[in-house]
């Protein structure tokens, strides 16, 4: 079940601190290391966040435009403050539908949508930077029901990779398997074909 809009924004704020301690091990000296997403380095995956958030925050004010990434010299300073515009544009909103392209969302799945691209992102960081730091079991049980509700069929080997056997009945783990990531050994390479946008959370 999804929450309501203030309770998908606390879900949202969760998602960015988390995300947000991972970043603090990313330097330039790790920015060419793979990710769990084969298709993108660790580089390309903080463009596609920093693209993800700006649309996020777009969509705030009832529309967004799907477009490409923009080159940022500084990605973690920049996604720092992308993530502050974010929280603080939907602290504010009031749509009930936002139209993404010609689709129109309920707001609530999309804050909730995002947070489960922030959060599920802040994992593929922690292991290509090496710090490995699990999602918190409250994050990952809240973030659950709206991975299932998301991801479709049709989204596999597209935007996620094959569905995986969860290593235990830990919410983490079920929802990094639901999302085709191995959390057992090095990260597992994901194959599958980046996404621009609100949703594009491979």
């Amino acid at each position: 079940m999804i929450p309501a809009l203030d309770g998908a924004v606390e879900l949202l704020e969760r998602s960015l601190g988390y995300t947000r301690v991972a970043l603090a091990d990313v330097d330039d000296d790790v920015l060419d290391r793979p990710t769990p997403c084969s298709a993108w380095r660790l580089d390309g995956l903080l463009a596609h966040m920093a693209d993800s958030l700006d649309a996020f925050t777009e969509a705030a004010a009832g529309w967004v435009e799907v477009r490409p990434p923009a080159p940022s010299p500084s990605p973690v300073a920049a996604l720092q403050d992308k993530a502050c515009a974010l929280l603080g544009a939907w602290a504010r909103a009031t749509p009930r539908l936002v139209t993404v392209g010609d689709l129109p969302v309920a707001a609530p799945l999309l804050v909730a949508t995002a947070a489960l691209e922030v959060a599920v992102h802040g994992w593929d960081v922690a292991q290509a930077t090496g710090r490995g730091a699990p999602v918190p079991p409250r994050l990952a049980r809240d973030l659950l029901p709206v991975a299932h509700l998301v991801v479709s069929a049709e989204d596999r080997g597209v935007r996620f990779g094959a569905e995986l056997t969860a290593t235990g009945t830990a919410y983490d783990a079920r929802l990094l398997a639901f999302l085709g990531r191995d959390l057992t050994g090095p990260p597992r390479r994901i194959r599958a074909n980046p996404g621009t946008g609100p949703g594009a959370a491979s």
